[in-house]
């Protein structure tokens, strides 16, 4: 039995579920099925961070750069985000999970975009814990979409702050990330929540992502307990 970690101060962890076509390559099976087993670890740890008491958990899925891979995976990719999105949209509501979704619309198939806007409708008033799936994301896009917002609004370039940028980003109620997790053995964040990470703890697993499992989540949880946040202090 998984033991409740009671987080620390925790409001938002972030996840960058990276390692799946290396685990379909460890198991010498199709790219398509790491993704697959990727998708079904990413609804355990998911469900593990809320029941340990994580307000807010972000999961990049699908960065901007990612269009640049084979033409079939990104076609299985958008078919795992289409099955999220409706077929396996009840699992947010048995679950009380409230869903929103960060990034630009462009590239993204009309289909997409309108199952985006149906599943957020539909999840609005869950109170279980929000889950920002970043999909078709990029934080330096998001930042100087936030900066085109706030000069389109009128506001002089001297005028601009730092809430500005915050209350401009794709979702601002989303909070800064309190944990960065990164599996694969990686040790960068490529270019993930670049603003919200700004005063993040940071982790690195050695474990491929759909290895990830709720007692992973855990050990997380139990590690960011042990962190002292100075934030400049």
């Amino acid at each position: 039995m998984t033991t409740k970690v009671e987080p620390k101060a925790l409001r938002h962890v972030g996840y960058i579920v990276d390692g799946n076509r290396r685990w379909a390559k460890k198991h010498g099976i199709p790219t398509y099925e790491g993704h697959l087993a990727g998708y079904n670890a990413l609804h355990e740890v998911v469900k593990a961070s809320f029941n340990q008491g994580a307000e807010y958990v972000s999961a990049y899925i699908f960065s901007t750069e990612n269009w640049k891979r084979s033409e079939s995976e990104v076609k299985n990719l958008m078919g795992l985000v289409l099955r999220l999105l409706k077929s396996d949209l009840h699992i947010f509501m048995d679950n009380n999970i409230r869903l929103r979704v960060l990034g630009s619309p462009e590239k993204v198939d009309t289909k997409i975009i309108e199952a985006i806007k149906d599943a957020e409708a539909l999840t609005a008033n869950n109170t279980g814990g929000t889950l920002g799936i970043c999909f078709n994301y990029g934080g330096q896009l998001e930042i100087v979409d936030a900066v085109k917002q706030i000069i389109k609004s009128g506001i002089k370039a001297v005028d601009i702050t730092p809430a500005m940028i915050d209350d401009n980003l794709y979702v601002p109620e989303i909070p800064p990330l309190d944990l960065l997790v990164r599996t694969g053995g990686e040790q960068r964040l490529s270019n993930f929540m670049l603003w919200r990470a700004a005063y993040s703890e940071l982790l690195f697993l050695d474990k491929l992502w759909p290895d990830m499992t709720k007692d992973d989540v855990t050990d997380i949880l139990k590690e960011y307990n042990k962190r002292h946040r100075r934030f400049g202090g």
